[in-house]
C-alpha cells in the first residue's frame, strides 16, 4: 500500500544515524501526515499495519492511537477560524533533550515522558500562545499551578517549564512507573490524555531517535476549510478566518 510505504521508507530514514538533520526532518514530517491521515480515518489502519515491516507496525499503531486520543479530547467539530497564536522555531533538538535528562535526573520522570507532554502541549515549544483557558508556556501550566511548582523560573522558558512539568508530576508520583499514570491525569484530567502521553512516550523509550521524528512534527489546525498548516512565522493577534489566511498565504 501506498501509505504503508511512505511510512516505512519516512521511519528508515529517521531511524538512520547516517541521515542529515535535514533528511530526518523532512522524513519525519511526511510519517506525521500520514500518521495523521489514519486518525482521521482509523478504517485504514489495519491494512496499513499489515503491510508494514514489523518494525514498524508497533510504533505506527501507537502513534495513530495517541493521534485518535487527541482528536478525540478536542472540543466539539471544526470551526472556521484559526487561532490567536504565534509559531516559532523550537529549541534544537540536542539541547531540548539535554533539557529533558537534567529534569529526570533532578526529579526522577523520564525525559521521554516530559518530551511527550511537551510535544502534545505547544509541539515541543513551537505554539508560543497562552490557551484559551489561561496556561502559559511550552508546557502550558495555569498560573496558580505554576506559582506552586515552577521553582521561581520564567514559565515561557522551556528550560525552566521542563523542570516545573518535572516538579509538578514527581510531586504527583510520576517519579515512579506505579504512579505515573495518576500524575499525568493531575496533569491533564482525561485518560486519553494519559494514553497519548504514554504512547509518545514509549515510541521513544524503545527508539531514542524517534525523538528526532517527534521533534520535527509541525502545527496543523483542523478548520472548516480542512487542516491548515501553520508554519514558522505564523503570527496572529486575533482569530482569523482560515479561508482568508489560505488565500493569502497560498501560492499563485
Amino acid at each position: 500500500m501506498a501509505l504503508a510505504g511512505t511510512i516505512a521508507h519516512a521511519q528508515d530514514v529517521v531511524a538512520d544515524p547516517a541521515r542529515s538533520p535535514a533528511e530526518v526532518a523532512a522524513a519525519a514530517r511526511l510519517a506525521q501526515v500520514a500518521h495523521e491521515e489514519l486518525a482521521f480515518h482509523p478504517e485504514r489502519l489495519a491494512p496499513v499495519l499489515a503491510a508494514l515491516p514489523p518494525r514498524w507496525a508497533g510504533v505506527t499503531e501507537r502513534t495513530v492511537t495517541a493521534g485518535r486520543d487527541l482528536l478525540a479530547m478536542a472540543r466539539g467539530r471544526p470551526g472556521d477560524e484559526l487561532p490567536a497564536w504565534r509559531i516559532v522555531a523550537p529549541l534544537p533538538p540536542d539541547r531540548l533533550r539535554a533539557i529533558y535528562v537534567e529534569a529526570e535526573g533532578r526529579f526522577g520522570v523520564p525525559w521521554t515522558v516530559l518530551a511527550a507532554v511537551n510535544l502534545v502541549e505547544s509541539r515541543m515549544g513551537r505554539i508560543a500562545s497562552h490557551s484559551e483557558d489561561g496556561a502559559r508556556g511550552p508546557m502550558q501550566f495555569m498560573p496558580a499551578t505554576w506559582a506552586s511548582y515552577g521553582l521561581g523560573g520564567d514559565v515561557d522558558d522551556p528550560h525552566d517549564a521542563v523542570l516545573g512539568a518535572a516538579h509538578y508530576l514527581s510531586a504527583n508520583g510520576g517519579a515512579s512507573e506505579g504512579g505515573l499514570d495518576h500524575a499525568l491525569k493531575r496533569y491533564n484530567n482525561d485518560v486519553r490524555y494519559v494514553r497519548a502521553v504514554r504512547a509518545y512516550a514509549e515510541v521513544m523509550a524503545a527508539d531514542e531517535r524517534a525523538f528526532l521524528g517527534f521533534h520535527a512534527w509541525e502545527v496543523y489546525f483542523r478548520t472548516t476549510a480542512g487542516r491548515v498548516h501553520l508554519p514558522v512565522g505564523y503570527d496572529e493577534p486575533r482569530a482569523i478566518r482560515a479561508v482568508d489566511h489560505l488565500a493569502r498565504t497560498s501560492p499563485r
